[in-house]
């Protein structure tokens, strides 16, 4: 690259794009690369304290930071993701389609080790819309070695999953046991299953049946039965989860022959949660937290199975770090650190 004046750049090519920045006003590129520099562009560049500009000499073996973060970009994308233009170096990565993001920790570290690359992403198992800002690339010189690149592009493909890639969650036939006598008599009334459907519902699945059990093993394992006869695809057992001795809903599922995964989880509203499989079945035990508390362990582990992921309890237990609900006066879950 050769440095040339401002004052001596008319008819000259931009190489990259020229940010201005007009403070409570704009901040964005002004010139675009590939601009062909007007006389009547000096002033402006000037203004934008833009003594001087760079003049591209190509040089074998370096590419520019456009092409570098566009190839950056696609090696680590993968489904369910949309790339935009190169913008000021930078090229934007987001939702092809509601879902959850899923991302390599291990490749993320990886790419930044790399001298001058730059990948920032979303934490794993974000929640994200369609449209949402998923991931930026870039590299910090204006002209970088493409053997970098070549590098961290082989680093992206010796991977087994993608670093980056948007699940859909899939549709589910969801059945519900309210479990407690109180509710099964009619002494209350059941507000615990309302909650549950409007969740299930915001995830795009159904609710195939509900029913009413009293405490009691037996009632309790009769009714899943008969949810999973009606071809549920995932079961939530609400309430009974608790060390009071009427509360049977651990016994009740772990004596149908279920494979247990965990009773319990290091998640603050939520410590009380189960999750266990029934064949591929899915089976939540949910404590009264779900009721009154916006989120809790539940909705940190419902969508990764409604992806299809099927959970082990290193699963579960890695949630303790970030496992912490603040109780903030007004949600802003997922845009906070619970979860993370």
């Amino acid at each position: 690259m050769e440095k040339i004046k401002v004052q001596d750049s008319v008819g000259a090519i931009l190489i990259h794009d020229m940010t201005q920045i007009i403070p409570g006003v704009i901040k964005g590129p002004r010139f675009r690369k590939g601009h062909v520099i007007q006389e009547e562009d000096i002033p402006v560049l000037l203004s934008m304290g833009k003594e001087h500009i760079f003049v591209w000499d190509q040089i074998p073996g370096l590419i520019h930071e456009n092409e570098a973060a566009e190839r950056l970009a696609h090696a680590v994308t993968g489904s369910g993701l949309l790339l935009d233009e190169p913008k000021e170096g930078k090229v934007t990565i987001t939702a092809a389609h509601d879902g959850l993001l899923y991302s390599s920790a291990d490749g993320i570290l990886a790419l930044n080790t790399l001298e001058h690359i730059i990948l920032s992403t979303l934490h794993n198992h974000y929640p994200v819309k369609k449209g949402d800002k998923i991931a930026g690339t870039r590299v910090v010189p204006l002209m970088i070695e493409e053997s970098l690149i070549i590098e961290a592009e082989r680093i992206a493909q010796t991977l087994s999953e993608p670093i980056l890639e948007v699940r859909p969650l899939r549709h589910m036939k969801v059945g519900i046991v309210t479990t407690g006598s109180e509710v099964y008599h009619g002494r209350i009334q059941d507000k615990f299953s309302p909650v549950l459907r409007t969740k299930v519902e915001s995830w795009g699945s159904e609710v195939l049946a509900q029913t009413l059990a009293n405490d009691d093993v037996s009632l309790i394992q009769s009714s899943i039965r008969d949810q999973l006869s009606q071809g549920a695809e995932m079961i939530l057992v609400s309430g009974g989860m608790s060390v009071d001795p009427d509360d049977v809903t651990p016994t009740a599922i772990k004596e149908m022959g279920a494979e247990l995964i965990t009773y319990g989880a290091p998640v603050l509203p939520g410590a009380m949660f189960l999750l266990a499989y029934i064949g591929e079945v899915p089976i939540m035990g949910l404590p009264g937290c779900v009721m009154y508390s916006k989120t809790t362990a539940f909705d940190l582990v419902a969508p990764r199975i409604l992806t299809g992921e099927h959970l082990t309890r290193h699963d579960i237990v890695k949630l303790g770090s970030g496992g912490l609900c603040l109780d903030c006066p007004v949600c802003i879950y997922p845009r906070c650190s619970f979860g993370k």
